[in-house]
């Protein structure tokens, strides 16, 4: 894994008791008494799968504005869950902050959720939160191919997703499977054509990616399609930025590029977040929710090192971002896209875990 803007390290398992972090202000890692109203003196337990330093700013903010502390367990989202089913009504979780929908929507499927406060969730549009509302979006990513100009041309990417498995691109990509924001991707695809038909494309995929079959996450994708390792790969968009911003405009030879208008690989995926039914700290918890969709949480989203598009009406994102409205996207919402389990057993159905 690479340096850049890292998040919770890949299939490392943390326990709740053991491995937990404390961020932006907080100063204790015992959650404090239970308050209807959510008062300076509690403290939260947040499990992050975000980046942390997405994270951890956006906390920073919240504590110096409510004196709520919030105590961190970082990891991976779906470990994050198969540890939040594992613990049930047990669980010290509070909240649950998600890169990707599909694990909140799973939680919410098996009734582990709260209902967020409407007042929270009107501050987003409804197609980027539960229906039910059990979850909120905070922020959108875009699918995006990152390329190597002096390894391929643009006219020679391809347009669609299901190119990417054609015979023309054998040992000219990577791909990571195991990399939760793929995920979502296979979900789509299998949403447009069906199990089989996605089982066959995952199967052309890892023929075609050979010995890079198996890359860790997106910010290794990055690194090595700037490094010229390999010609291109699929990715979200921020994570080109993130790069960028590490290495300087001089250093990068990578650029993006997108399928075509409305492919299953097009896709507009939800970072979100979720109350958990068994938190000792309800009130605190929407608190919680109530900032990250807040202008003043969107804004700390929009100016930091996230490069994710917020979502609340008025705050506008990264000046060097495209508008969120010029890309074309296909048009499944998160509801479409099933849970995280989708794609795992997919995936695991195609020998790529």
């Amino acid at each position: 894994m690479n340096d850049f803007l890292s998040r919770p390290s890949r299939r490392s398992v943390l326990t709740a008791a053991g491995a937990a972090l404390v961020a932006g202000t907080a100063a204790a890692c015992g959650s404090g008494s239970s308050s209807s109203h959510g008062s300076a003196s509690e403290t939260i337990t947040l499990y992050n799968a975000q980046h942390p330093q997405t994270t951890d700013a956006m906390i920073s903010a919240f504590t110096a504005q409510t004196g709520i502390k919030v105590r961190v367990v970082n990891d991976d989202e779906d470990v994050l869950t198969a540890q939040l089913e594992q613990e049930g009504s047990n669980s010290p979780a509070d909240v649950f902050y998600t890169e990707n929908s599909n694990w909140l929507q799973q939680l919410a499927d098996r009734k582990m959720l709260a209902t967020v406060d409407a007042a929270t969730r009107a501050g987003i549009p409804k197609a980027d939160s539960a229906i039910d509302g059990s979850w909120v979006g905070i922020s959108a990513r875009i699918s995006a191919l990152i390329y190597n100009p002096a390894k391929i041309g643009a006219a020679d990417l391809p347009t669609t997703i299901a190119a990417m498995a054609d015979r023309t691109y054998k040992g000219r990509l990577e791909i990571a499977p195991s990399e939760t924001d793929f995920w979502p991707l296979v979900c789509s695809v299998a949403r447009a054509t069906g199990n089989a038909a996605t089982l066959t494309w995952l199967n052309g995929l890892k023929t075609n990616a050979g010995a890079g079959d198996n890359v860790p996450d997106n910010e290794t994708l990055s690194s090595d399609v700037n490094q010229g390792t390999t010609d291109f790969a699929v990715i979200n968009h921020y994570y080109f930025y993130r790069l960028r911003a590490e290495l300087g405009q001089n250093a990068m030879n990578a650029k993006l590029a997108y399928f075509a208008p409305g492919d299953p690989g097009f896709v507009r995926a939800i970072s979100g977040a979720a109350i958990l039914k068994s938190s000792k700290h309800q009130a605190a918890a929407q608190k919680f929710l109530a900032f990250m969709t807040a202008e003043a949480g969107q804004t700390v989203l929009a100016h930091g090192q996230s490069y994710e598009y917020p979502l609340r009406a008025g705050v506008s994102a990264n000046v060097q971002l495209p508008p969120l409205s010029s890309y074309k996207t296909n048009s499944f919402d998160p509801a479409d896209l099933g849970t995280g389990e989708t794609a795992k057993t997919l995936l695991q159905q195609s020998g790529l875990m």
